[in-house]
């Protein structure tokens, strides 16, 4: 029988991955739901391709034109976050959960309360909310399989080991577009010269996540709740190659480490089929065309985002959902050109050293903190 999947932001570049993967396996896949933020052109004709079921566009501002667009079809259109939490807790028995930022929290934490198999691209969803999704996993019997590439490697390389054999994970960064830059350009870098990832094809957001590298900050956490390893055990090393994922090392003194072409259908691909393997369409390594793999330490001074992460995760409490809401509000303005790259990790700090709250003991407290965070930031920009 074909697995049942919904992709949660289907019209993402993870989404659009996962759908080229499904269409060159027609045969292992069925696609019941899909969703998107407000593209509903974009919706309709991926739930006309795939045969879905329910359609849901988040805006429900836009569910008339979704529903025009699927006159004629067997699906179904929805709009709003009931909509999202029927898709994600539906009949679906993997869920993609690629919806960008805490907008993915609720149908995420649906899906793993459901005991659905969920495949995370959505880091927000374990950085802000790691304990609460881990537990809810423990209560129900949902399976996490994450979709990074770095947390998708360390899963691979663990296979069936125990989480006492694991000596180090070591997280590889390609230190991004500015991995060499001084610290004066940096400070001039425009959202055109921060998106340009020189390895990675990603959204605009993650791309700037990625040239600050915050992006391995919210992996560091993300890594903690996913493989239950302290802030300690877990290392950044900056790889420019990319053909390092991750690595692990274990007690005995062995490291593994998993090694491909930095094309996301490989991730995507390992956990649509989990626990087997699926062929993809990825190039494939040429090592000796390659010829070296360089590692080295990330700098701290330039990179900040590090230490603030890495901070943040070892404050716990609501440190982690503080970090992510008030940095996702600082790229937001620097992608509009109202702040300048450097402000970035400022603006986080700063949000951090400000906001003394509790931890949150519900998915509604966390974007409650992730409220007041989002204020608190614009309150300071309309300071300066």
């Amino acid at each position: 029988m074909r697995r049942k999947l919904a992709i949660l932001g289907a019209t993402g570049s993870v989404g659009k991955s996962t759908l080229d993967l499904i269409e060159r396996n027609p045969e292992r896949f069925e696609v019941v739901a899909v969703t998107a933020a407000t593209n509903a052109e974009a919706l309709a004709d991926i739930a006309r391709r795939t045969g879905a079921r329910l359609a849901v566009v988040s805006d429900e501002r836009r569910l008339s034109d979704l529903q025009e667009l699927l006159v004629g079809s067997n699906c179904r259109a929805e709009a709003g976050d009931e909509a999202l939490i029927e898709a994600a807790a539906g009949e679906a028995e993997l869920v993609i959960a690629a919806i960008v930022g805490c907008a993915g929290l609720k149908p995420v934490m649906a899906a793993v309360e459901a005991g659905r198999t969920v495949a995370l691209a959505n880091k927000e969803a374990l950085v802000t909310a790691g304990a609460l999704m881990t537990e809810a996993a423990v209560r129900s019997g949902a399976t996490l399989l994450p979709i990074d590439s770095e947390h998708n490697a360390i899963f691979q390389c663990l296979a069936c080991s125990r989480n006492d054999d694991i000596a180090r994970i070591i997280l590889t960064a390609s230190g991004g577009p500015f991995r060499t830059a001084s610290a004066e350009m940096m400070r001039s870098a425009t959202p055109a010269e921060a998106v340009a990832h020189p390895n990675w094809s990603m959204g605009a957001k993650i791309s700037v996540d990625s040239a600050t590298m915050m992006n391995k900050g919210l992996e560091l956490i993300e890594a903690h709740h996913l493989f239950g390893v302290p802030s300690k055990r877990i290392e950044i090393v900056i790889h420019p190659q990319s053909v390092v994922h991750s690595l692990v090392e274990f007690v005995d003194g062995s490291v593994l480490a998993q090694l491909g072409s930095p094309d996301m259908r490989i991730p995507i691909a390992y956990a649509l089929a989990w626990p087997e393997r699926i062929p993809t369409p990825a190039q494939r390594l040429d090592l000796a065309s390659i010829a070296r793999l360089e590692f080295e330490e990330p700098d701290l001074t330039r990179f900040p985002a590090l230490r603030i992460a890495r901070e943040a995760l070892e404050a716990g409490g609501s440190a982690p959902v503080i970090l992510n809401a008030a940095n996702e509000a600082a790229v937001s303005r620097f992608l509009t050109g109202s702040i300048a790259f450097t402000d970035i990790p400022r603006l986080v700090e700063r949000a951090l050293e400000e906001s003394v709250l509790a931890a949150p003991g519900s998915i509604a407290e966390v974007l409650e903190i992730d409220r007041f965070t989002r204020q608190r930031v614009d309150a300071v920009m309309q300071a300066v």
